[in-house]
C-alpha cells in the first residue's frame, strides 16, 4: 500500500510553559492537561492522518503526556509535556527519527498578519471577548494580532510574548491552514509582547516557506 510523503510543518520546543499560555491550553485541548513550568514540543505534520503514528512513537520512547492530538484532513498537530525537559526532548528526538528528518526539516514560520490597534472602543472589545478562551481585553486598551503559517508557530509567539511581557493573553489557534495570536494590555506592554512574538519566530531555522495555502 502506497502512502503519501510525510511534511513536518511545524516543529516547536517550549522550555517552560508560561502560566497564561498553559492555563489558555487547559481551557481548549481535549487531552491530558499541561500545567505552568512544564516543558511542551508541538508538532504539526502533513498529510493530517500520520500524526496518530507519530503520537504512538513519542509515548512509548519518553515519559511525556499528551494534551493534544488534532487530526484534520490535510494537518494533523500533537503536543506533548512533562516537568521534565529532557523527556521532552527525547519525545522530540524520538518523532524526528521516525520520519527520518531533523528539526530544520521543519517549514520556518511567516508572518502573514502583525498589527496593533491601540486604543479599542467598547463594542469592538465585546466582540473580541465573545470568541476569546483566554483574558478580555478592556475598552481603551491595545490589541495585537498576530498571524502566522504555519499555524503552530502562534504557541511560540504566545509563549515568548509572556515571557516578555504582562500582557493579557486573549486567544490562540495554533492548528488549520493559518495560526492566530490576539494579545491585549497597555501600549507598552503589547509594543513588548510584539517585538518577543516576532523576534523570536525570526531566529527559528528551517526549510524556506513558499507554500501557498488555499482557504476555501
Amino acid at each position: 500500500m502506497s502512502q503519501r510523503p510525510i511534511s513536518l510543518r511545524t516543529y516547536v520546543y517550549l522550555d517552560v510553559l508560561q502560566p497564561q499560555l498553559a492555563s489558555f491550553l487547559a481551557t481548549v485541548a481535549r487531552g491530558y492537561l499541561p500545567v505552568e513550568e512544564q516543558a511542551s514540543l508541538f508538532v504539526e505534520i502533513e498529510p493530517g492522518i500520520a500524526i496518530n503514528r507519530v503520537t504512538d512513537v513519542a509515548l512509548k520512547a519518553a515519559n511525556v503526556t499528551p494534551g493534544m492530538q488534532v487530526v484534520e484532513r490535510a494537518f494533523g498537530a500533537l503536543e506533548v509535556h512533562s516537568f521534565d525537559q529532557g523527556e521532552v526532548r527525547a519525545a522530540g528526538e524520538a518523532i524526528l527519527d521516525h520520519l527520518g528528518m531533523v528539526e530544520t526539516d521543519r517549514l520556518t514560520p511567516r508572518v502573514v498578519t502583525s498589527e496593533i490597534i491601540t486604543g479599542t472602543e467598547a463594542y469592538q472589545t465585546m466582540l473580541i471577548n465573545r470568541m476569546r478562551h483566554g483574558d478580555c481585553i478592556l475598552k481603551g486598551q491595545s490589541l495585537y494580532i498576530l498571524e502566522t503559517h504555519p499555524a503552530g508557530y502562534a504557541l511560540l509567539a504566545a509563549n515568548e510574548a509572556e515571557k516578555a511581557s504582562p500582557m493579557r493573553l486573549l486567544e490562540v489557534m495554533s492548528f488549520g491552514a493559518y495560526g492566530r495570536l490576539y494579545l491585549g494590555g497597555g501600549d507598552d506592554e503589547i509594543k513588548e509582547a510584539a517585538r518577543a512574538a516576532e523576534t523570536c519566530l525570526a531566529d527559528i531555522q528551517g526549510r524556506p516557506n513558499e507554500e501557498v495555502v488555499n482557504v476555501r
